[in-house]
């Protein structure tokens, strides 16, 4: 049997054949050249999209289902991958042509690491560097990692991959949640490998935001064991000299008032609190260092 590739990138699509090009040629472009693209074909029902997914079908690993939403896409396209590390890429991202080099070049180094992340340079609605950094206190709070992470797949076997009732959103923040009850974690590139566009229309700030309610408290009903106040201290104890972007007495004070306060009251709260995030303060100081230039 011949030997697979070092590398799966996985790429669900639904109706996204206006941004499938340019992830493509961003892998197109990158130095580290042993890995396979699989297309997942989400149910797509667009013309120009299911055109241009049957144009590529022979220069990628195509998979197609009904459309059952992103996190099921990601999981039937990371079962048919053949590589150890897998990657999952949206349609409309993109990645630095060291991306991959650099990734797995981390990983090779830790070898005890279940995953590796860069920093994000955003470009759409927003610009500037979003620094990444992980304390697992701050992930049962906000989601600090990109969606785009190197994973074994090993590890995402082992968490039962991505939570498929997660359809509006946030499957990669309970995702990583989960990997750490299981005592897996991941190391940082300090780099700006991750090109992530803001859009309005995106899943991101069009649906999930705006339920952020609802979705943080299915994730805590999945994991009630690392949310009781106990576990909390000793997670806190535990991470406390981990950098963090957030001060402890803000994230315990989100998670009060989420659980007092009714859902479409929380949600108005969070949509405050979202001018004042890591992100928004990254795309201020580009906008700070534009004028200045």
């Amino acid at each position: 049997m011949a030997e697979g590739p070092r590398v799966s990138v996985v790429i669900p699509c639904y109706n996204g054949g206006a941004d499938l090009l340019g992830a493509l040629d961003s892998l197109d472009a990158q130095t580290f050249r042993d890995f396979e693209v699989v297309v997942v074909d989400d149910g797509s029902d667009d013309g120009a999209t299911l055109g241009l997914l049957d144009s590529i079908a022979q220069q990628v690993r195509m998979v197609r289902q009904g459309n059952r939403g992103l996190p099921a896409a990601r999981n039937a396209g990371f079962a048919t991958t053949r590589a150890e590390l897998v990657l999952p890429l949206d349609c409309d991202d993109r990645l630095d042509p060291r991306f991959i080099d650099a990734t797995v070049g981390a990983l090779e180094r830790n070898a005890d690491a279940a995953y590796v992340f860069t920093d994000m340079s955003l470009c759409g609605e927003r610009r500037g560097v979003l620094a990444k950094r992980y304390n697992m206190f701050t992930q049962l709070f906000v989601n600090q990692l990109p969606y785009c992470m190197l994973i074994r797949r090993a590890d995402w076997w082992n968490a039962g991959g991505y939570d498929e009732s997660l359809r509006d959103g946030y499957e990669d923040w309970e995702f990583n949640i989960r990997l750490a009850s299981l005592g897996r974690f991941g190391v940082a590139v300090s780099e700006p490998l991750f090109l992530y566009r803001v859009d309005s229309r995106g899943m991101l700030r069009r649906v999930s935001n705006r339920r952020h309610a609802q979705l943080w408290r299915q994730i805590q009903a999945r994991h009630p064991a690392l949310y009781r106040l106990p576990a909390l201290w000793r997670c806190w104890r535990a991470w406390r000299s981990a950098p963090r972007a957030y001060p402890a007495w803000l994230l315990v004070g989100l998670l009060l008032c989420h659980r007092a306060l009714p859902a479409s009251m929380f949600n108005r709260v969070f949509s405050v609190l979202l001018r004042f995030s890591a992100s928004a303060r990254a795309d201020a100081g580009a906008g700070r260092a534009a004028q200045g230039a």
